[in-house]
């Protein structure tokens, strides 16, 4: 599913403009997230590429699919979205019924929504709560109903509205598993989160706003290191940055697993160049002299 934002702006009917004349293509397959401090137009980008907003000027597609011509519902088969709080979208009386609805609604045989509905809850780990009443898990459990929901509609492209908030470790975990496994799929991805080490981790390009603006966009581990830009978006560098650049360090790293192998390399290189030194009886640390 390919995303085509094309010089769209928009402007609430308080008279607040909170896009201002954006471009963005989002490719087929892409892991993309979407940063910048509270009011950068985030999630008002999120909501006009699945058509919950309407441009007020220039136009959004997906797949050639001008949006101003479709309902939301239309679109919702193509671009699945899990609100940051759950208890928006959430009105079930079962955490099955919930899952089931949107499957449901694409008129799939019962046995098909079915399926899709275990394989769903199985991958958010809650089928033991699928006869629970949502309003009876915690928030973090309503937020994965809100994800399982989605997941059964089997969408092509998905927006995840800041997915980690209110999740411990082991649920970050899940979470970071499920979305490299759709990537991996073929899904295009949309995260908006304040969560840059989960960014840095599970999303490839990372898209900086600012004002109704795109201020940066590129790699993750070409944006999130320039910290005068973060500066300008309000945002902090993730820890894994903030280290590799204290250390002096030219490349970045994604993963904590990739930073415990980049310093092994470099404590490597440095006893390296010791033993060198040593045989060469030279004084450790200085170079040697050119010939």
């Amino acid at each position: 599913m390919k995303l085509d934002v094309r010089d769209a702006s928009f402007r609430y009917p308080t008279g607040v403009l909170a896009l201002d004349g954006v471009s963005l293509m989002i490719g087929s397959g892409e892991a993309v997230a979407l940063i910048g401090e509270n009011g950068a137009g985030k999630t008002t980008l999120a909501k006009l590429l699945n058509g919950l907003l309407r441009p007020t000027a220039g136009s959004v597609l997906l797949d050639e699919r001008d949006t101003r011509q479709h309902t939301p519902a239309q679109l919702s088969r193509f671009v699945g979205f899990v609100f940051q709080n759950p208890d928006d979208q959430l009105f079930a009386r079962t955490v099955r019924e919930e899952v089931a609805f949107g499957p449901r609604n694409q008129r799939l045989a019962d046995a098909e929504v079915q399926a899709r509905v275990d394989r769903a809850l199985d991958e958010v780990e809650l089928r033991a709560a699928a006869d629970r009443h949502p309003y009876d898990l915690t928030s973090p459990e309503r937020k994965l109903v809100a994800l399982a929901a989605a997941l059964a509609m089997q969408t092509p492209a998905l927006i995840l509205d800041e997915p980690t908030i209110g999740q411990d470790a082991s649920g970050v975990a899940r979470l970071g598993a499920l979305v490299d496994r759709l990537h991996a799929e073929g899904r295009t991805l949309i995260t908006i989160t304040h969560d840059l080490d989960f960014c840095l981790e599970h999303f490839e390009r990372v898209v900086v706003l600012a004002g109704g603006k795109i201020l940066a966009d590129g790699p993750g581990t070409d944006v999130l290191r320039r910290v005068d830009l973060l500066q300008q978006a309000q945002v902090e560098p993730p820890e894994l940055v903030q280290l590799a650049l204290g250390l002096g360090w030219d490349t970045m790293v994604r993963t904590p697993e990739g930073f415990a192998d980049a310093w092994a390399e470099q404590r490597g290189a440095a006893e390296r160049t010791r033993q060198d030194d040593h045989r060469a009886g030279r004084p450790a640390g200085r170079p040697q002299p050119e010939d």
